[in-house]
């Protein structure tokens, strides 16, 4: 595995990218110019982080992660907010939460309204699209705080993965306060590997789910507390997971 600063991919790369490695990583300007949106748009749904809740299915009894999640169907450029459900995930897919209908808290609906949501969502449904075809995408959005109350916060706590899904989109939201949060992204079935820390706000990392597993490592606090908020989208074709 090779560690490096990141080498961001350019924005007219991505498809490629995406098709050819089975990643790419976006600089936050290229994320605000693909959403179609000012960067300050973005950055304007950073504060919504501060009003997440905290989640209660950590099997290691943690109470280092908070977060909200909602379901929409993006068909062509138009997103939909689905009836609020749980979120599932195999036990293949995830060994330590999976098999468990999760209920989180749902985004609220101002964070839903503001355009550099709707913008962003709906630009990477089109990406997905430019890669593997128009389809009606079934989308999850995560919004996560992992802190340091506890000493340690673990942004990944089952380890490398998959999602069980078509294509994952990590964004860098905000790191405060703290050391690690290393990305590292692994070949599904070969031995390369790159790892690298996003550090700019709204840095998106976007995978391929059936090409790479992913993992995060865990974040220490450099003073008395800190914390690193990001926004994690899955993009899967034909049905939710559980409904199919």
């Amino acid at each position: 595995m090779s560690a490096a600063a990141p080498a961001f991919t350019p924005l007219e790369q991505v498809s490629a990218a995406l098709s050819t490695q089975g990643y790419a990583l976006l600089a936050p300007a290229d994320v605000a110019a693909l959403a179609g949106t000012p960067l300050a748009q973005l950055e304007a749904l950073a504060p919504t982080w501060d009003e997440l809740e905290l989640d209660n299915y950590l099997k290691d009894g943690g109470r280092y992660r908070r977060r909200r999640h909602s379901c929409f169907v993006q068909e062509g450029d138009v997103l939909a907010q689905t009836a609020h459900r749980a979120h599932w995930q195999p036990v293949e897919y995830n060994a330590l939460h999976g098999g468990m209908h999760r209920m989180f808290a749902p985004v609220r609906p101002a964070t839903i309204e503001q355009p550099g949501w709707q913008g962003l969502l709906t630009a990477l449904g089109r990406v997905c699209s430019a890669v593997r075809g128009v389809r009606t995408w079934y989308v999850e959005a995560h919004q996560f705080r992992i802190d340091t109350a506890d000493g340690i916060g673990r942004p990944t706590p089952e380890g490398a993965h998959r999602d069980g899904v078509d294509y994952v989109a990590v964004l860098l939201v905000g790191r405060h306060g703290i050391k690690g949060g290393e990305t590292r992204v692994f070949e599904a079935d070969g031995p390369n590997g790159k790892r690298f820390t996003m550090t700019e706000p709204w840095t998106l990392l976007l995978l391929d789910d059936a090409a790479v597993i992913h993992e995060s490592t865990p974040i220490q606090p450099l003073g008395e507390h800190g914390y690193r908020d990001t926004l994690v989208l899955t993009y899967r074709a034909g049905a939710f997971q559980g409904e199919q």
